[in-house]
């Protein structure tokens, strides 16, 4: 998509839909009253009899039957003024790239005024655009692909095209494929994405300008002692594999940075089975490691000088022969011992491994990912991740990258009492803890093999996955992560 930038008046931009951003009651701006004047004053009329007062996404869809250079008019409400911030400006062109689909518009022009920060909303208005845009149809026999919106004209009277506007655009671009790659692995069906199939895709998207990538089969997997991966992947069919992509900046690195993102690719719950309704959807569960997998591939496009390592430990979950079982016992690389008590709470065992085995190159931050659990999703619903961190300041941090990208995170503490729930008779520790604080007891299990490297875990067992589409994305994988690490990283 081609992006432009003018230098002109409301009513004399030629377009197939001109986006109007409306402040809550604020009717009587120069932009809306010569809209109108050219128009006749027929817009104030649509207005009041669809009661448009600006309200914070609403909308007004208008056609101009030729009485102005743009063919459609689109007035999209962003609310109280105080409350507007960059995902209000992402929402708004998400709702637009909508309606130019339902239009078949190829070119759209929007008023881009805003009051603070026109860089940051600059580049939400691209991700909007782009997030929207994605599709995934490869198994439907009679999909058509959508119509393509070829060029976005940002235009006010003297607008001036800033650097900064200019760089916050083409982070959004450079970043979007990552979240469109985290999206697609999500969205294959669990028969393709198996664990030697993310191998695969990480190989085939983490490549050339500082990258480089690992892919461990069984036998390394067991030379280097990653107990929890073997455990879960006993009763499978599926070899396991554990990913290891590495990024190394041109010029000499500031910080050092593990991801670690969880590969579940298909969650039966193991002997302890989950019920058939919430099998449905459990591709989802290696959304942790697809958001890795997605943000790795863009940091040559990104060109950050900070030295990141991802870690995707992968496998299935299933019930087979040989699968392990309630009273089994995981001995870890350093040292740690899990007695498995419910083996559909594998996650854990398996980010411990790479927790551990990451914790022993000392970066400076540690970040997992995972879908971990249904406690979280109890606790904040469905389009808030959980945060768990053992450093305040790094908390903060994701939680600012967060509120900029839209990517909705909310702190939740590690209770230190909640470790007595842990004990186990046979080893250090149960991988579940009591019926209450699911999501606190399994984050408490993950620091124990973080060696007080400064670290945060997102439980992102909701936002991960969309049941019912939304503005920025159709229902299905959303990619949630990839954008708020890749922010982050640019902000160490």
């Amino acid at each position: 998509m081609e992006i432009r930038f003018r230098d002109t008046s409301v009513d004399a931009v030629k377009t197939d839909l001109l986006v109007l951003p409306v402040q809550e009651k604020k009717l009587e701006e120069p932009p809306l009253r010569a809209l109108d004047r050219r128009l006749k004053g027929r817009l104030r009329q649509r207005m009041q009899k669809a009661n448009f007062t600006g309200g914070e996404g609403s909308t007004l869809l208008y056609s101009t039957a030729g009485m102005s250079p743009a063919a459609y008019l689109l007035l999209i409400g962003t609310g109280n003024p105080k409350e507007i911030e960059s995902d209000t400006w992402r929402k708004l062109a998400a709702r637009a790239r909508r309606e130019a689909t339902t239009i078949g518009a190829e070119d759209m022009a929007l008023f881009f005024a805003p009051e603070k920060e026109p860089d940051a909303a600059a580049g939400a208005i691209v991700e909007g655009l782009s997030l929207a845009s994605y599709q995934f149809d490869k198994y439907r026999s009679n999909s058509k692909p959508p119509p393509e919106l070829k060029s976005l004209t940002l235009f006010k009277p003297g607008l001036n095209r800033s650097a900064a506007i200019e760089k916050s655009i083409q982070t959004a671009q450079a970043t979007i494929p990552g979240v469109f790659l985290a999206r697609d692995l999500i969205n294959e069906p669990p028969s393709v994405t198996t664990a030697r199939f993310l191998g695969t895709q990480a190989q085939r998207h983490c490549r050339g300008r500082g990258l480089s990538v690992e892919v461990w089969g069984k036998k390394k997997i067991e030379a280097m002692k990653l107990a929890g991966l073997l455990a879960v992947n006993r009763g499978s069919q599926e070899e396991p594999r554990f990913i290891v992509i590495r990024y190394k900046p041109s010029r000499k690195p500031r910080k050092k940075v593990a991801l670690i993102g969880k590969g579940i690719t298909f969650d039966s719950g193991g002997l302890s089975l989950k019920p058939a309704k919430s099998m449905e959807t459990m591709k989802l569960d290696m959304s942790g490691g697809a958001a890795v997998i997605g943000a790795m591939s863009r940091l040559p496009y990104l060109n950050f000088d900070i030295e990141v390592t991802g870690y995707v430990p992968t496998t299935d979950n299933l019930p087979g022969g040989n699968a392990q079982k309630p009273g089994d016992v995981i001995r870890y690389l350093n040292g740690k011992t899990i007695e498995v008590l419910n083996t559909d709470a594998e996650g854990r065992l398996i980010l411990a491994d790479a927790l551990a085995l990451a914790a022993k190159e000392k970066p400076d931050y540690m970040i997992n990912l995972a879908t971990l659990t249904g406690a979280c999703m109890v606790a904040l619903g469905p389009s808030v991740g959980g945060l768990f961190s053992n450093d305040q300041s790094l908390a903060d941090q994701l939680m600012r990258c967060a509120r900029e990208t839209g990517e909705r995170l909310w702190q939740l503490p590690l209770v230190k009492e909640y470790r007595e729930h842990l004990k186990s008779n046979v080893a250090d520790m149960k991988n579940i803890g009591g019926s209450h604080g699911g999501a606190i007891t399994a984050a408490l299990i993950l620091e124990e093999f973080v060696d007080h490297i400064p670290w945060a875990h997102l439980d992102i067992a909701g936002p991960a996955f969309a049941e019912s589409g939304m503005g920025i994305c159709p229902k299905g994988g959303t990619g949630f992560g990839v954008r708020t690490l890749l922010k982050f990283l640019s902000t160490v």
